[in-house]
């Protein structure tokens, strides 16, 4: 199968690879292949909560920032299911969660190259070949067989995992839940009288909001424990916005390793915070369930640390902290859902195959250039691009919608060696450094 040896391969399809999919579907030159082990495009399914909406606007879909006029916008999403005039009505910016899933899978349909069921089990480097590339090993999840193929580049999108800490792991599912899974658990809660959130952020919020909601019929508790200093508002500021730029992005990659982690903090109120919207939508649920309240049903306190989970007889018992007093106390409760974010997910085969050849600026935290190559010890001619675990090498870059095509554009224009795309220069109103 060497005869065919792809450009670039992309390992995981979400809309960081859907992008790069749209963008190079009609370069003819180009031979791409992507895979995934899911069995179709489905985009956070356990949070598509009715009536939540992205937190950018919908020029952030998979290619207008790199082609207004390409077809797989969101425009021409709305056009083709004959949805324009209804968004134009609806007068809003953001897309519903729901309906940025479905544009997802309405592109999918259409792109081709586009690999679902398919795991990468092993991806083996042969930089010693005259010609150099990699040799990428699928499996099929259906028939569990086999499939090479042979690529000169790798492009490795494969997202991100929930973060569970280990003394919370081993519940039963419907008992104690990562966010990930709301939707599938969420009926088992309902039946329950007590249901407690971990932690923050804007997962936290909704799924607290949703349960409110759930309350105007019902009678559980609802309780939510954050270990934020306080339950904030994103910053929302346009000047603020502008963090999230190729501008910000090339600045914060030009810094050394320890500025740039020390600027991931700084950072929070405008990657960690809660949309204005749902705040205000928390608080007004919570001034009508106090109308002639005699006893509260709903708990709310920050400051808070949950450092374990204990199995009673009635349900669990949480083990908290209230850090900033020092003191401690057990929480009982019958379900616990943990908004305790996300983590890489970093295949097994890659620190088998790679962790001795690439440069490493932390332990877990690989070295990556401003283009979004892997650095490795020795130079190579066929590259390997990561768009995942990129926080502390690209800041705001690494999770943000609007800067996912972007990010497209300069890994196109560099494996291809040609400028397919212009890339402009300052394209904000403030700077971050004095010119010389």
């Amino acid at each position: 199968m060497k005869e065919s040896i792809y450009d670039f391969i992309g390992i995981g399809i979400g809309p960081y690879n859907l992008s790069l999919a749209a963008l190079t579907e009609d370069m003819e030159d180009i031979n791409a292949l992507f895979f995934d082990q899911t069995p179709k495009m489905e985009w956070h399914p356990g949070m598509l909560i009715e009536g939540t909406d992205l937190q950018v606007p919908f020029m952030a879909d998979l290619v207008t920032f790199a082609d207004p006029t390409n077809r797989y916008s969101y425009m021409n999403y709305l056009k083709d299911q004959n949805r324009l005039y209804k968004f134009f009505f609806y007068q809003k910016l953001e897309i519903p969660r729901k309906e940025y899933n479905h544009y997802l899978q309405w592109a999918t349909e259409r792109i081709s190259g586009l690999h679902f069921g398919k795991k990468v089990i092993d991806l083996i480097d042969h930089s010693d070949e005259e010609n150099s590339h990699y040799e990428v090993v699928v499996q099929d999840r259906e028939s569990g067989e086999e499939e090479r193929y042979f690529s000169k580049h790798i492009v490795m999108a494969t997202g991100a995992e929930p973060l569970v800490l280990g003394d919370m792991e081993g519940f039963p599912n419907e008992d104690v839940l990562h966010t990930s899974r709301y939707l599938y658990e969420k009926e088992t809660l309902l039946k329950s009288d007590h249901i407690t959130i971990v932690g923050s952020g804007q997962s936290a919020a909704e799924i607290f909001e949703d349960l409110l909601d759930e309350r105007e019929d019902k009678d559980f508790h609802l309780t939510w424990l954050t270990r934020s200093k306080g339950i904030f508002q994103l910053e929302a500021a346009k000047l603020g916005q502008e963090f999230f730029s190729p501008d910000y992005v090339d600045y914060f990659h030009n810094l050394d390793f320890e500025k740039r982690k020390n600027t991931l903090e700084t950072l929070d109120p405008l990657r960690n915070g809660i949309d204005f919207s749902a705040l205000n939508r928390i608080y007004e649920l919570l001034y009508h369930y106090s109308v002639g309240e005699q006893e509260s049903k709903i708990t709310i306190q920050p400051l808070t640390e949950v450092n374990g989970i204990e199995k009673t007889e009635k349900g669990y018992e949480l083990q908290c902290k209230q850090w900033q007093k020092g003191d401690s106390f057990k929480y009982a409760t019958e379900k616990v859902v943990l908004a305790t974010g996300y983590k890489p997910n970093i295949p097994e085969w890659f620190n088998k195959r790679f962790a001795d050849k690439i440069e490493w600026e932390e332990e877990n935290l690989f070295a990556v250039e401003r283009n979004y190559r892997l650095r490795f010890k020795e130079e190579r001619d066929h590259h390997f691009y990561v768009v995942t675990n990129l926080e502390h090498s690209h800041g705001t870059a690494a999770t943000n919608l609007g800067l996912a095509v972007q990010r497209n554009m300069e890994i196109i224009n560099d494996l291809t060696g040609e400028q397919r795309f212009k890339l402009e220069g300052a394209s904000i109103f403030q700077q971050f450094q004095m010119e010389e």
